[in-house]
């Protein structure tokens, strides 16, 4: 079983001189899949989690932001007995239409590499700047002073010329990473990973992916060994669990559609390899996450 991801066409201020929504939202149960035709930004201040957007899944923790583009579908998760609080920015393009450097400035907010991240984890000093820069934008929203506006758009400007730096930079580390460490085995590890997230619903086995991939089963094995330090088959029950889990916390499928959304062929295996993973069932999970229980 499948579902149709959330279309929000709307949020407050979209159609007025102004077209920017700053808010702060705290989500005990995560936000279910959902996508839109304006731009948002997300920094997260307290709280654990992660977010998927366009099947990619990453952590989310004090310091991440994500900057979520037109028609990307997105969802997030809280991690069981926390709340996850972030800062949220919703805008549209015609918040800028006046501005000069229309060109440069759509690059920055549409047309940016599609290859890297829609997100960054802050950490350090860099977090600490970044914390600043949306407590001073969040105060300059609630306040009335003169050319409020336009330092509002200078300063939504500064937080995404800083996120896209530092995603670019690392980007670039890792790539000097991947040198380092040898090319062919980096990349062909690089594509296994995006190959599981995107079939991770099908019947995945060791020996398939590896005659998907043209190597030997052996190699495969090692290679995960080496690069993530756990197995193959780990690496495909975390992919597949953390989809299960986001389902569990943020709708009321039952858990038998859910085991089948996740890849595994039986709820009984799926069943098995939750507790062995997470230390519970996949019901006392939702129960944790505070989702509306039904019957498996």
């Amino acid at each position: 079983m499948s579902y149709l991801p959330k279309y929000i066409d709307h949020y407050p201020n979209m159609n007025t001189a102004f077209p920017l929504h700053f808010s702060i939202n705290r989500l005990g149960q995560g936000y279910p899949a959902h996508r839109h035709d304006y731009l948002e930004l997300s920094y997260v201040t307290a709280g654990e989690g992660s977010e998927t957007i366009n099947g990619v899944t990453h952590p989310m923790k004090p310091g991440t932001l994500s900057f979520i583009q037109p028609y990307q579908i997105h969802e997030l998760h809280t991690k069981p007995g926390c709340t996850l609080t972030l800062y949220n920015i919703r805008f549209s393009h015609g918040l800028f239409a006046e501005m000069e450097g229309k060109t440069e400035l759509a690059r920055l907010l549409v047309g940016s590499d599609p290859s890297l991240p829609s997100y960054h984890s802050f950490e350090g000093e860099g977090a600490e700047a970044m914390n600043r820069s949306f407590d001073a934008l969040y105060d300059e929203y609630r306040g009335s002073e003169s050319w409020r506006r336009l330092k509002m758009k200078v300063m939504l400007i500064d937080i995404l010329i800083g996120f896209d730096r530092s995603r670019k930079r690392a980007a670039a580390a890792a790539r000097s990473d991947i040198k380092e460490e040898g090319t062919a085995g980096k990349s062909l590890y690089l594509d296994v990973i995006r190959y599981i997230q995107h079939h991770f619903k099908e019947e995945l086995t060791l020996n398939a992916v590896a005659g998907h991939f043209r190597i030997s089963p052996a190699y495969l094995s090692a290679l995960f060994k080496k690069k993530a330090g756990r197995t193959f088959l780990q690496h495909v029950h975390d992919v597949r669990l953390r989809h299960a889990c986001g389902l569990l916390s943020s709708t009321d499928m039952k858990i038998c559609d859910i085991a089948m959304e996740a890849g595994y062929g039986s709820y009984n295996t799926f069943s098995r390899i939750f507790r062995e993973q997470k230390g519970t069932t996949p019901n006392d999970y939702r129960k944790l996450s505070g989702t509306p229980e039904r019957s498996s």
